[in-house]
């Protein structure tokens, strides 16, 4: 698989509090925003191509867009899917460095 495509599927990182506490508490945890048509192989694939780490399992999650109102105008946001990947141990992605 070319690298474009490993990066149309991995769009970017999740750093909340909870993905936070995640990492803290055993170092091997990440979560990562995926594309919704991407499968676990493909992600798999793509996190280890391009963090040059090794994937222990990964588990999706569909996230459901929520209905939105602003005044009187009624919106939906989009509905989206997040990939929580754990490594293999001894491995480690640097999300935040030299900050």
């Amino acid at each position: 698989m070319k690298k474009e495509k490993h990066f149309d599927i991995i769009k970017r990182p999740l750093l909340t509090e909870k993905s936070t506490a995640l990492n803290n508490a055993s170092r091997q945890n990440y979560i990562f925003e995926v594309s919704l048509d991407s499968t676990k192989e493909e992600v798999k694939e793509a996190i280890e191509k391009v963090f040059n780490v090794q994937v222990e399992s990964i588990n999706t999650v569909i996230v459901g867009g929520k209905t939105k109102r602003v005044g009187r105008v009624i919106g939906r946001r989009s509905t989206w899917k997040k990939a929580y990947v754990t490594l293999k141990e001894g491995h480690e992605i640097n999300l935040v460095e030299g900050v």
